[in-house]
C-alpha cells in the first residue's frame, strides 16, 4: 500500500517506489508519513505517456497523509452533500481489517481542496465515514458539511465523476496526488483477479504499466481516465522488493490459485462498482440493486 501515513500506523512503510529522475519530487517512502505538508512544484512525472492538456488538480484534495478527490457520481445532485474518496487504508481511526465494513461513523477530517494549479482553494469538512472497507476494494468515502453547488459558489471548484463503466486495458490515465501536487502520467496494463498483501484480498484490481512510478503519498489518488476526465480507480499499492503477498508487496492470484510477482508494479482499485451504491441524496446504500459493495457483517 501507499502509505496510509495515519499516526497509529506511522511506524510502518506502506509501498513505495523509486521516482523518475524527470520528476521534480523525490522522497524515501518509508519516511512518508512523517513528511510534513511542504509545497512542492507542480510537474508531470515522466512515465512514458502524455495525458490531456486538461488534466490539471481540478477537484483533488490533499489530506494529512494522503491523497484524494471531491467526487460525484452521475446521478447527484448540485444541492447533495459533497463527497470525498480516498483509501480505505487511509482512514483517520486506522486500517481496516480483513473482512470489516465501516458505515455511518462520525467524522470531522479536515482536506484541503486544491485549485486547477495545484494551489489552496479553501478547507473541506467531513460530517462522517459513509463507507469504508479493505475487503474487495480499497476506499473510504467521506460526506462533507457543504454542497457541490455550495464548494463551487465559494471556490469555484466543481467535483469530478465516477465513471459507471469497468475500466479498459491499454487506456492511458492520470493518477493525480494533492498530497505530492503531482500528476503521475500511465497506462491500464491489465486487470488482476485477486490481489493479495498480508491480510488483504482486492479484486479485479487495476494493474499499471511498467512505466507508472508512484510514490508514498499517492494513496488515494483519483485514476483518472485522460480521455474523458472520469475516476476509473483509486491508486493504492505497489510491489515494493519483489516479495511475494507480504506488505508492501502484493501478488497476483489468477483463478486457478497460481500466484504471480510483478516487482516495481504498481496497482489501482476500480470505483465503477460504487456508483450503483449511492442512494438519492448521495449517500451510500449497501440495499440498493446492483450494489455489490462488501457489507458489515
Amino acid at each position: 500500500m501507499n502509505k496510509p501515513l495515519v499516526a497509529a500506523l506511522a511506524t510502518l512503510a506502506l509501498v513505495g517506489a523509486s521516482i523518475s529522475t524527470a520528476a521534480a519530487v523525490e522522497a524515501d517512502p518509508a519516511h512518508a508519513a512523517g513528511a510534513p505538508a511542504r509545497a512542492v512544484s507542480v510537474h508531470r512525472a515522466s512515465t512514458g505517456t502524455v495525458p490531456r492538456a486538461t488534466t490539471d488538480f481540478s477537484g483533488i484534495v490533499a489530506l494529512d497523509d494522503c491523497s484524494g478527490s471531491l467526487i460525484r457520481v452521475p446521478a447527484s445532485s448540485d444541492d447533495d452533500p459533497a463527497l470525498v474518496l480516498t483509501n480505505g487504508h487511509c482512514l483517520e481511526t486506522g486500517m481496516p481489517t480483513a473482512g470489516q465494513v465501516i458505515v455511518n461513523q462520525a467524522s470531522s477530517r479536515s482536506f484541503t481542496l486544491l485549485k486547477p494549479n495545484a494551489s489552496k482553494a479553501g478547507t473541506l469538512r467531513a460530517t462522517k465515514v459513509d463507507y469504508a472497507t479493505m475487503t474487495d476494494t480499497d476506499i473510504t468515502i467521506y460526506q462533507l458539511n457543504t454542497t457541490y453547488a455550495q464548494i463551487e459558489q465559494r471556490y469555484g471548484v466543481k467535483p469530478l465523476t465516477l465513471s459507471p463503466d469497468h475500466p479498459v486495458a491499454g487506456t492511458s490515465v492520470a493518477v493525480v496526488s494533492g498530497y505530492w501536487k503531482t500528476v503521475y502520467s500511465c497506462g491500464i496494463d491489465g486487470f488482476a483477479y485477486q490481489l493479495h498483501e498480508a491480510d488483504w484480498v482486492w479484486k479485479d484490481s487495476v494493474r499499471y504499466t511498467s512505466a507508472c512510478h508512484t510514490i508514498g503519498g499517492t494513496s488515494g489518488s483519483p485514476v483518472e481516465d485522460v480521455a474523458t476526465g472520469q475516476v476509473v480507480a483509486v491508486n493504492n499499492t505497489l510491489n515494493e522488493d519483489g516479495q511475494r503477498c507480504s506488505l508492501d508487496n502484493p501478488c497476483e492470484v489468477d483463478q486457478n490459485g497460481r500466484v504471480t510477482v510483478h516487482e516495481g508494479i504498481g496497482y489501482a482499485e476500480e470505483t465503477y462498482g460504487i456508483v450503483p451504491c449511492v442512494a438519492q441524496g448521495n449517500t451510500i446504500d449497501l440495499s440498493l440493486p446492483g450494489c455489490t459493495l462488501p457489507k458489515p457483517s
